[in-house]
């Protein structure tokens, strides 16, 4: 295992252990888990985590934010994870939007980075054919690289039959079976249209059908919706089909079924569907192109944070594949360059040193088009940085519309999007055109985010604390301290004699250890509760005046599931100082063989210069337990 062996096991261990998870990829910042139960997760613990940005939970994924070096903490979270048994298929959870951006993303995510290369590389030979002349395009090497940036694009729905397959919880490779059939050579040259032409047209067992004049290669819809199909017709056939022939009988038979399908039905209705919906999105630009612009442009961040880009890329995609230039995704181009510029005005204004050492690796990964560490560790937190970014992402993307700045092929991110706008013919004017505007935005977001300001005397939080304390009241007041009074009566000791060593390192943050001599939990201050975790165990609540805290009853008694606990209040519920909040079994949890420790843990600990804890060796429920110094 690599140097992030701690954190990936942490890791695991907070996202409800290896036997919660069903699956796991990743994107440029993000761990993605999808898990069988998103509840067992700790995810207050998850987001206060050395190592850990933040948590999202979106489209039905349970989504860690790393950072950059996310590769890296994968593979060591692979090593603790093993090999996962394949998952059962129940389908996406969550309303039908969420439904389609999982299923979306899921297809597409595995197949975004070669698609990207794919496109760069034709943006390398559109390079070189604008630098070397025509002799070079008329060359065996410009056929070379042509091979490099289209192989992929024609045989594309071969490379979606095995995601999408897998995905719809059917076997990949007989998506890969079905797609193969697809682009056979005959059906993507219109040979075999051809051929048959005199005879009446292509029929199968006398019913006609049609294929698309470019074929079915570079498509899209037809494999998405015939691998849905055939992912569920190979359910059913697994329960009829003995199994001493279902090896061979059921991929055999969904063959036999789902392509012919796909050929009468499928793929013309689909290629009806895909073409009605990209004459929708083109129709939206047509109406107000400066309007489509401006909207993407302001909203592109919005929509990141939240993976809900996945419902725009595949449009995008199809248009690509088919040769089409399109504008679909240029307007948030320059969107990374504004939120960049407005990290730059955050390094060089604040005084607060941990702050500026955060924003310098947020302003370089944002040169190449990765804002999550710029977005949820400064600019969103400091709210007025975030805003100005998204601000003039709007008004860059609406000129981007205006001078007609397009794609000719899936490129990077940042910078390295500059050769997708290069034409076939060599025409660079595009990719200036991005250049300059890159430039304009990162200046222009620099220049308005160091205008507006921001309070700089605001501790740094993620976007959930922060989206948490706006719904707690009364937490306007300046302070300089907080007390905290103990919630159970019992003996005192240093958080470092925690029996649990998460807890003892500090890793979810600092606070105390209560060995408990009565089993009842009480209010430590006036607040709400934010957190009830389903297994009664642990309790996260919010005070009055921001304090973040987590009251952990015994170590490891997740795995009591419940037993020896009872609960007294919900989640959202407004609590005053001394409330009964929950009581436990001392003895029982013992006996289980666990410690029954209650961990009273300050999760927002950077927000606080200090925590000192009581002289006292012994508490009470409304004597005080620690004392908590907000920073400067």
């Amino acid at each position: 295992m690599g140097k992030y062996e701690e954190l990936a096991k942490n890791i695991v261990k907070e996202v409800g252990g290896k036997e919660n998870v069903n699956s796991l990829t990743n994107c440029i910042t993000r761990l993605r888990f999808k898990l069988k139960d998103e509840s067992k997760a700790n995810t207050e613990v998850l987001k206060n985590m050395d190592g850990v940005v933040t948590v999202m939970q979106s489209g039905g994924q349970y989504q860690v934010v790393i950072g950059n070096h996310v590769p890296d903490v994968r593979a060591d979270v692979d090593a603790v994870l093993g090999v996962l048994e394949e998952p059962t298929n129940s389908g996406p959870k969550g309303n039908l939007f969420d439904q389609f951006v999982d299923i979306i993303s899921s297809i597409f995510q595995p197949i975004l980075a070669p698609l990207s290369a794919a496109g760069m590389l034709k943006g390398v030979n559109a390079i070189l054919a604008f630098a070397l002349g025509a002799g070079f395009a008329e060359s065996s090497t410009y056929a070379v690289f042509n091979a490099m940036g289209d192989g992929l694009f024609l045989f594309l729905p071969i490379f979606i039959g095995f995601t999408a397959m897998k995905k719809f919880g059917g076997s990949p490779f007989v998506g890969m079976m079905i797609a193969s059939s697809l682009v056979y050579t005959g059906f993507i040259d219109g040979s075999a249209t051809a051929t048959f032409a005199e005879a009446g047209g292509l029929n199968f067992f006398n019913i006609p059908f049609s294929i698309p004049p470019a074929g079915y290669g570079s498509t899209v819809m037809p494999i998405i919706a015939a691998t849905a199909f055939a992912a569920f017709l190979e359910r059913q056939l697994k329960k009829i089909i003995p199994d001493v022939v279902k090896l061979f009988l059921v991929p055999f038979f969904v063959a036999l079924i789902t392509i012919p399908l796909t050929f009468l039905a499928i793929g013309p209705v689909m290629n009806i569907v895909s073409d009605g919906l990209g004459a929708a999105l083109i129709g939206i630009q047509t109406f107000s192109p400066i309007l489509y612009g401006a909207v993407l442009g302001f909203a592109w961040q919005v929509l990141v944070m939240f993976g809900m880009h996945w419902a725009v890329i595949p449009f995008a995609i199809i248009a690509l594949s088919q040769g089409d230039p399109t504008s679909i995704l240029t307007p948030s181009g320059s969107v990374s360059f504004a939120q960049t510029g407005a990290v730059l005005a955050v390094m060089l204004k604040t005084k607060n040193a941990k702050l500026k050492e955060l924003s310098i690796p947020a302003f370089i990964s944002g040169i190449f088009g990765v804002t999550e560490p710029a977005i949820y560790g400064i600019t969103l937190p400091k709210k007025k940085p975030f805003w100005a970014s998204s601000i003039v992402g709007g008004v860059i993307g609406a000129i981007t519309m205006g001078l007609g700045v397009q794609a000719y092929q899936m490129g990077g991110l940042g910078i390295f999007r500059y050769p997708s706008m290069i034409s076939p013919d060599g025409d660079i004017k595009l990719a200036i055109y991005s250049m300059v505007l890159d430039v304009v935005a990162l200046v222009v977001g620099f220049g308005l985010a160091w205008m507006i300001g921001f309070n700089d005397d605001e501790p740094t939080v993620t976007l959930n604390k922060e989206e948490a304390k706006k719904q707690v009241s009364g937490q306007g007041k300046k302070i300089s301290k907080e007390e905290i009074v103990s919630p159970v009566k019992g003996n005192v000791l240093p958080l470092n004699q925690a029996k649990d060593p998460v807890f003892a390192e500090g890793v979810v943050g600092r606070g105390a250890v209560v060995e408990p001599t009565e089993g009842v939990v009480y209010a430590p201050f006036n607040g709400t509760v934010m957190t009830v975790f389903p297994t009664k165990h642990a309790i996260g609540l919010i005070s009055d005046n921001g304090m973040e805290l987590l009251i952990h009853i015994g170590v490891d008694t997740v795995q009591l599931e419940g037993e020896y606990f009872e609960i007294f209040i919900t989640e959202g519920q407004k609590i005053k100082t001394g409330d009964k909040l929950a009581s436990f079994d001392v003895k029982g949890i013992e006996e289980a063989g666990y410690s029954s420790q209650v961990l009273v843990i300050n999760t927002n600990t950077l927000d606080y210069a200090d925590i000192i804890l009581t002289d006292e060796k012994e508490v009470n429920k409304d004597n005080l337990l620690f004392t908590a110094v907000l920073t400067n």
